[in-house]
């Protein structure tokens, strides 16, 4: 893939000359050395992936910064910041959340244990003094976090799998089987990725990869296929997740990156290994699409110039072809989700979820939700989600259940309300407020889409609303109007079918219906997006609607 690495190198060499001008040089400054980051903090983590990146493009011959001396300088510098802001038991601290903290230890010695192995691989009776230097500290640095991360522990899963994958490969690269065994405690527990290839915080904007890469470490350090075939798996449920824009979809995450806009730059040197090492040829072209992804929405290449200098067999591997999204159906029932593409327009259902619906083309993004309120509920979270027998859509349920507490049979030992044991209250049960949402796929003359079939009933009359995000769109049109799609705009649909249009795409969705103007909810529920343009249909419990949705 030598154009990708010849990119890879170039924006490299522009991070390496970012780092250097935002190098802190102030002598008296606690932060000599560090960077500040985006945020204006300065911290270890940051300061590492500025080394490596600076490592990468002075140790290569085809960049123009080989064997700079200002880069060489700034390494110096941030090597001894490290060293100094290191804890006396190895740790870092990542400030703005954990310190004395294991797991980012791990991300920063999982960071710089390529630079390090480059380096060692190149150290000779010609290594210079430079190279030398840095290679002894990047060692001290590495064996003192390892010593930390034997010694910590974790707060989220993803940390099992880094901690685990740093500690085995330390382990082996210094014959420290204490290291190995610790890891092993951490394996013990079983890796959390499912049949589906999902991991458990569903993350598939970033801690997917992250797992990704901690299970191929552990491969190659045990030689097991389990471990690679966690992240193979991942890999290929991955290929489902990328939208008709080349994002990924991420409302399915649990943590940060949900609803983010995501693209797959960082997959890139998991779909060149595994496709490479696995003969896996779909896998080698989503390594060439991710490329194209990168050029047409013009974003840096991947900073991971270091990996791929330690596996020249993959800078010399040349692929022809592009990954193109073929029409699929996934139904990922243990992650609760199925994603399904036609021609161009992908949708997204989810349970559990109150934006439960997705409708994407190239570049328009509709999200569903039914937002009412019913006791303690706030919106429509599906509890369970079917195919449909001939598999051409799914149906999507919730039972709202009402109730009311009773008073205590006993009088209580306090009349302070907050210290009552409520909890042990008996309750009067009732009554309840049934959803039904079945979503077929449809293909007509008004385009590729959904009709989606919303019945409701239990109690009445219960004010609901059927809320429409649009994002991507510059106008929304009717019959008899048109007005543009501004970011925390908000309609309601009377009737007739609503377009939502840009110069290259629209989507339409209808009839719409508005039985009422009730669209804020009760304390408690989802406010509209300011990010987005909201369209609403009303309607009260019970009613039964059918909305078809189009992409054209």
């Amino acid at each position: 893939m030598k154009q990708h690495y010849a990119m890879m190198i170039t924006d490299s060499e522009a991070r390496a000359r970012r780092a250097i001008k935002e190098q802190i040089l102030d002598t008296g400054s606690e932060f000599y050395g560090g960077f500040y980051n985006a945020d204006g903090l300065t911290e270890a983590k940051y300061a590492v992936y500025q080394i490596t990146t600076m490592t990468a493009v002075y140790n290569n011959e085809q960049s123009c910064l080989y064997h700079d001396k200002a880069v060489a300088g700034c390494i110096s510098r941030a090597l001894e910041y490290v060293l100094r802001v290191q804890h006396d038991n190895g740790l870092f601290d990542y400030i703005d959340c954990n310190f004395f903290s294991a797991p980012d230890t791990a991300f920063i010695v999982k960071r710089l244990l390529p630079a390090y192995q480059y380096l060692c691989a190149h150290a000779g009776s010609d290594e210079g003094s430079f190279e030398k230097d840095c290679r002894e500290k990047m060692e001290r640095i590495i064996l003192h976090g390892a010593e930390g991360i034997k010694g910590g522990g974790f707060h989220t899963p993803n940390h099992r799998w880094a901690i685990a994958s740093v500690l085995m490969l330390c382990g082996k690269l210094f014959d420290r089987p204490d290291f190995t065994e610790r890891a092993r405690q951490y394996l013990n527990e079983g890796i959390d990725c499912n049949k589906d290839g999902e991991y458990a915080e569903k993350s598939a904007g970033n801690y997917n990869r992250i797992n990704n890469d901690a299970m191929i470490t552990i491969g190659d350090c045990t030689g097991e296929q389990f471990y690679y075939d966690n992240a193979i798996r991942n890999l290929r449920m991955m290929l489902t997740y990328i939208e008709p824009n080349g994002s990924i979809f991420t409302a399915n995450s649990t943590r940060q990156d949900n609803g983010k806009l995501v693209y797959p730059v960082d997959y890139y040197t998991e779909y060149l290994r595994m496709g490479h090492d696995f003969k896996i040829p779909e896998f080698l072209d989503m390594a060439n699409t991710i490329f194209t992804i990168i050029r047409t929405n013009s974003l840096e290449a991947p900073d991971f110039l270091m990996h791929l200098m330690n596996r020249p067999d993959l800078v010399e591997l040349e692929h022809e072809g592009e990954y193109h999204q073929p029409d699929f159906q996934k139904f990922y029932e243990e992650s609760g989700i199925c994603r399904m593409h036609n021609a161009d327009v992908t949708w997204t259902l989810m349970k559990g979820k109150s934006n439960f619906l997705y409708i994407t083309n190239k570049s328009i993004i509709l999200e569903f939700k039914i937002g009412g309120s019913f006791c303690e509920h706030r919106a429509f979270q599906a509890e369970t989600m079917k195919r449909f027998a001939d598999g051409s859509g799914y149906t999507l349920t919730q039972s709202m259940r009402g109730w009311y507490y009773l008073p205590f049979e006993n009088k209580p030992d306090t009349t302070d309300w907050w210290k009552m044991d409520n909890a042990s209250r008996q309750k009067l049960h009732g009554p309840n407020l049934d959803i039904k949402v079945s979503v077929r796929e449809a293909h007509d003359a008004d385009g590729n889409g959904v009709d989606v079939h919303i019945t409701t009933g239990g109690v009445k009359p219960a004010p609901f609303r059927v809320e429409i995000s649009c994002a991507g769109a510059e106008r929304v049109c009717g019959s008899e109007y048109e007005i543009p799609a501004e970011a925390g705009g908000v309609m309601i649909g009377r009737s007739g079918t609503v377009s939502f249009e840009n110069a290259h795409d629209c989507i339409t969705v209808g009839p719409a219906f508005a039985s009422h103007k009730y669209i804020q909810g009760k304390f408690g529920s989802e406010k509209a997006s300011g990010k987005s343009f909201t369209l609403y249909f009303t309607d009260y419990v019970p009613f039964d609607r059918v909305i078809k949705i189009r992409s054209k």
